[in-house]
């Protein structure tokens, strides 16, 4: 027993038995493929495999079958290695009927995506991918492919180096904002109570959460005048000349325009995609009410495209006031910050409605068009109409002879 080699066969003799029996719980009935791509600690590729299916008590199970080695993560690579399992576990390709990828190409590619190769062999093995994790990528493709948000992204991260670079800063921006508030509360600007006045920090945001960004955005409004204190300190005390020389850099940005534009802007529409972000993560969250959700943060995007540009500039305007930044009039000639000396023939309306807000918020229903697509939704509204909740409170006769066109094997 504490030979390594029997060790190891005894655990595959588990893992076997264990398969063997999800297999018999799956009983050659119909099933949905999870799969996604993950490195060992020894950075070999290798898939990690689920089966998601409802067992004869008809209660919804997810099982995990399985990681696979595999040489690379190509599209085909990948398919041989699904194939390989079926074959082992005597499965059919027929009884497939639900794909769950993430976004990579490889993965959900139209034409050499694993999910393609697969729909070649089953067409109703329909790829669904997760709402969540779609509404992350519609934000990062905007942060990504609009130059101005791009940079505007890039000079957080600069900056979240520069204060969060130290526990003494840190302590100075709290140390500000305390005093702040005390003032505050001392001359009666400020009101007291449970919960109110808490201890605030400068957080950083996760890569894959842009949720995070919003409430890093927030942050960075509360702790303002304290953030640019230190900064104006690191400027001027600081030991390290690069830190100096990008202290001096951000608080010549943070007293501009178009930070203040930019950091209202995508204050607005984080909170919008934040607020479904949160609703779509629920785990008591059904179909019907996050497709619900989706329309209406779209129709909320439309709304804010039409309307919402007298509310942004009056919140941009405010901001500029309260900290002495830089104020511009709006019917004078947009100045590029890049080629100053060049004539843009365009006004400062023009630049800032129509080329970034409209233009970013274009974008933005764009990604959600494009992801969120009619099939999905349909596809997904038309099963919900079999859901048992409420007495069948969703049940839909012409959803169901809908739903009978997407599997007809099954009807």
């Amino acid at each position: 027993m504490v030979s390594h080699k029997i060790q190891t066969d005894l655990v595959h003799c588990f893992a076997e038995e264990v398969i063997e029996s999800i297999i018999q719980e799956v009983n050659h009935d119909v099933f949905c493929l999870l799969v996604d791509e993950s490195a060992d600690v020894s950075t070999n590729e290798q898939v990690a495999v689920v089966f998601r299916f409802v067992d004869k008590d008809g209660i919804v199970k997810e099982r995990f079958i399985g990681l696979i080695h595999v040489q690379d993560t190509s599209s085909g690579t990948l398919k041989c290695a699904v194939d390989s399992l079926f074959a082992k576990r005597g499965l059919s390709m027929k009884k497939l009927r639900g794909q769950g990828y993430d976004g990579a190409s490889n993965m959900k590619g139209e034409f050499n995506g694993l999910r393609s190769l697969i729909l070649r062999e089953n067409s109703t093995a329909y790829y669904v991918h997760c709402f969540a994790h779609q509404l992350q990528l519609v934000v990062v493709a905007v942060a990504k492919k609009h130059f101005e948000v791009g940079d505007f992204f890039d000079m957080i991260s600069v900056l979240l180096n520069v204060v969060g670079a130290s526990c003494k800063r840190k302590d100075m921006v709290r140390e500000d904002q305390r005093r702040i508030i005390e003032e505050g509360i001392s001359q009666g600007e400020i009101k007291t109570g449970k919960g109110l006045n808490q201890e605030l920090s400068f957080q950083s945001p996760g890569n894959t959460r842009w949720g995070s960004h919003y409430n890093t955005l927030v942050r960075l409004v509360d702790l303002f005048p304290s953030i640019v204190k230190v900064l104006e300190y690191v400027q001027s005390e600081g030991s390290d000349g690069v830190k100096r020389r990008q202290a001096n850099g951000l608080i010549k940005y943070l007293h501009t325009f178009d930070f203040v534009f930019y950091l209202q802007l995508m204050l607005l529409l984080l909170g919008i995609t934040n607020t479904l972000s949160v609703a779509l993560q629920r785990k008591d969250q059904d179909i019907l009410n996050a497709m619900s959700l989706v329309k209406s943060t779209k129709q909320q995007l439309y709304n804010l495209r039409d309307n919402g540009w007298d509310s942004l500039v009056e919140k941009v305007n405010s901001f500029c006031e309260s900290h002495n930044t830089e104020l511009i009039i709006m019917e004078e000639e947009f100045v590029d910050p890049k080629k100053p000396r060049r004539r843009t023939n365009m006004t400062n309306l023009h630049h800032y409605q129509v080329e970034c807000l409209y233009t970013v918020l274009d974008m933005q229903i764009q990604e959600f068009n494009d992801r969120f697509d009619e099939v999905n939704t349909e596809l997904l509204s038309c099963t919900a109409s079999l859901s048992p909740f409420g007495s069948f409170h969703e049940f839909d006769q012409s959803k169901l002879v809908r739903l009978s066109e997407f599997y007809p094997e099954d009807f």
